[in-house]
């Protein structure tokens, strides 16, 4: 026979601690000045650079237009023009293993071409990349090209965050991305409250100059600012996406009440639903006292979360359900007590396999997705304590609330007789 683990001892403590930490987060919010908004939430500016040296740059005085394009096998200039045939010559890298003979080629199959180089003549061709943005066409202004050494020293990320800090003035974020030799940075920059609104330029989704990452960084590390993407999110994207994060939480709370309401009853649907609200708010104050950026990727952690925990609830419902059938005479804290002891093994087995995974994912990964991680595993936690503790603890009081009501009902009815113990109702 599988023991029976008496569970209901820790209520009122569990109801303490929750009651504790709820206050801790609260006041937290508020003494830390709430959320550290990521630029999803808010005016400003994000880019994804790579401060890497410059191999060399190109420039174009030649008769027609030349346009470079770069893949990993190596680079391609096509010549084109009035009265011109039209021309692409491919230079591999296989072919011209190194930075010299790469540009002799170069310059030698394409009059009017020519470079620069700031790299050993020797480096490896293969190391060679190129920037997402800027114009592909050459011409007077020069076109660099940048090299990734993988042997080259890494740059910290606090000292990426120092530059960016002393030179914006205003909320930078930094996250590192990739292996740390890469050099390879996510900044965001929030908008300064005084940004002037309907500016042309961000309506068309360019960043402000008051904003510019690219220049500040070129001040520290000149020409060697590669820049892989950029955005710009204005202050009504942000009022927009915060109405509907706000509004698929409320439609993630009645749903999970109707669904808990039609396959058991209204008492298990109103804690199902306080074990929601109790994980959340477990979860948003962990986000605000240890100032993880709360971003659109803090909010698929919590509704991942929410789905896990209601998971977790509706299989400890079940069995709740059942034992009442096979136990009616039983007291409803022994029926609990009993349900989650039968349950326990699932329970540990389900969480454990679980966090190994997402444990997988906090070792091997950084930024975005390593808070992720780490807002997964305390929301895990989190879910296996709420539905132990504080969604049965409710349904507990709800019982002992309904049967003391009945017993007020006996008590107050005239001429009546007692027929015995009030009959509790049965899921």
């Amino acid at each position: 026979m599988r023991k029976i683990i008496p569970f209901s001892r820790f209520f009122v403590p569990a109801a303490v601690l929750s009651a504790v930490l709820i206050t801790g987060g609260v006041v937290s919010f508020f003494a830390m000045g709430g959320f550290n908004l990521g630029v999803d939430f808010q005016a400003g500016t994000v880019q994804e650079v790579q401060i890497v040296p410059t191999a060399f740059s190109l420039t174009w005085d030649g008769a027609g237009n030349a346009s470079i394009e770069y893949d990993t096998n190596g680079i391609r200039i096509i010549h084109s023009g009035a009265g011109l045939e039209t021309r692409s010559l491919s230079f591999l890298f296989s072919q011209y293993a190194t930075v010299g003979e790469l540009l002799r080629a170069m310059a030698s199959q394409l009059e009017g071409l020519h470079y620069a180089r700031y790299a050993p003549e020797g480096t490896n061709s293969s190391w060679l990349m190129r920037g997402a943005l800027g114009d592909p066409m050459l011409g007077s202004v020069p076109h660099r090209v940048h090299y990734l050494n993988p042997d080259a020293a890494e740059i910290p990320i606090a000292t990426v965050r120092d530059v960016m800090e002393a030179g914006m003035g205003h909320g930078v974020v930094v996250q590192s991305m990739g292996q740390p030799r890469d050099r390879h940075f996510l900044i965001r920059v929030q908008a300064s409250d005084g940004a002037p609104q309907g500016d042309p330029a961000a309506e068309e989704g360019a960043a402000p100059a008051a904003l510019d990452i690219t220049g500040t960084l070129e001040a520290e590390w000149p020409g060697q600012v590669v820049v892989i993407r950029s955005d710009f999110v204005d202050s009504r994207f942000a009022g927009h996406l915060t109405d509907q994060i706000g509004i698929l939480i409320a439609a993630t709370l009645l749903l999970v009440l109707l669904y808990a309401t039609i396959r058991f009853r209204l008492q298990y649907a109103v804690g199902a639903v306080l074990g929601i609200i109790h994980d959340g708010i477990i979860v948003v104050a962990f986000v605000v006292i240890t100032r993880m950026e709360f971003n659109t990727t803090t909010i698929a952690a919590i509704l991942t979360i929410l789905g896990y925990s209601t998971n977790n609830t509706i299989v400890v419902f079940d069995r709740i359900r059942e034992n009442r059938r096979l136990h009616p005479e039983e007291p409803f804290v022994n029926i609990l007590n009993r349900s989650l002891s039968e349950t326990l093994n699932r329970t540990i087995i389900t969480t454990v396999t679980t966090m190994l995974a997402v444990m997988s994912l906090f070792i091997f990964t950084t930024g975005a997705m390593q808070d992720f991680a780490l807002a997964l595993m305390v929301g895990m936690v989190s879910g296996v304590y709420t539905t132990t503790f504080i969604v049965t603890a409710f349904m507990s009081f709800w019982e002992n609330q309904k049967a003391k009501k009945a017993k007020r009902e006996l008590v107050g009815a005239p001429g009546k007789v007692s027929q015995g113990k009030p009959v509790l109702s049965k899921a």
